[in-house]
């Protein structure tokens, strides 16, 4: 099982970070240890003093493929879940300020949070989907699928052009703009539409 997480799918959040909005998916990866574990809390590591949450749209692939044509997208999966991409951003800019790859800012132990999954016939137009994410009650981001460049189906046909699609596979989909700093005993809990997906505590 492999973990491929889309940057900058949102222009408002490419703007926030002052990246400029891409011509094609930004991709970047994450180990499978990059999974939190259910009912475990988000500890902060000790390597970073700025640790932010992102919020995104799951995919999970349910048949292999490879090539996959936008248009046949639809028949690689059936689910989708609410996660966090959480990034140590202090370190992020840092390594990119050095021209490096940003896996130790990204896909360190427990920086990909994942709920539980929710059949795609429960949720309506996945194209058109609001979810949002609240912190300590306060919501700090609101998304809608509608507004990413590439959606879910475009997305699965520009990765499995680079990378065989296997059952089980993550896609993180991209965030929406909001994105902050997390600090201890934070609460965290993030929902689709009005369905909570999950709830955890920032230790």
């Amino acid at each position: 099982m492999k973990i491929i997480c889309v940057g900058r799918n949102y222009s408002d959040h490419a703007a926030e970070l002052n990246n400029a909005v891409p011509k094609e998916p930004v991709l970047f990866m994450k180990p499978d240890s990059a999974l939190l574990q259910k009912n475990m809390p988000f500890f902060i590591p000790p390597f970073s003093q700025e640790v932010h949450y992102e919020v995104e749209v799951v995919v999970r692939i349910h048949r292999i493929g490879k090539y996959i044509q936008p248009k046949f997208a639809h028949k690689y999966y059936n689910q989708l879940a609410l996660g966090i991409d959480f990034t140590a951003r202090d370190l992020q800019q840092e390594l990119k300020s050095k021209g490096l790859p940003w896996e130790r800012a990204k896909a360190f132990d427990g920086s990909a949070l994942v709920s539980p999954f929710v059949d795609i016939a429960e949720l309506g137009d996945i194209h058109a989907l609001d979810f949002h994410l609240t912190q300590n009650d306060t919501v700090v981001q609101q998304g809608n699928t509608r507004d990413m460049l590439w959606n879910i189906d475009a997305l699965i046909g520009y990765i499995s052009q680079y990378f065989t699609l296997k059952i089980g596979d993550l896609i993180f989909t991209g965030t929406p703009a909001g994105v902050g700093a997390v600090t201890e005993n934070d609460r965290l809990e993030g929902f689709i539409g009005d369905r909570s997906m999950f709830q955890i505590k920032v230790k």
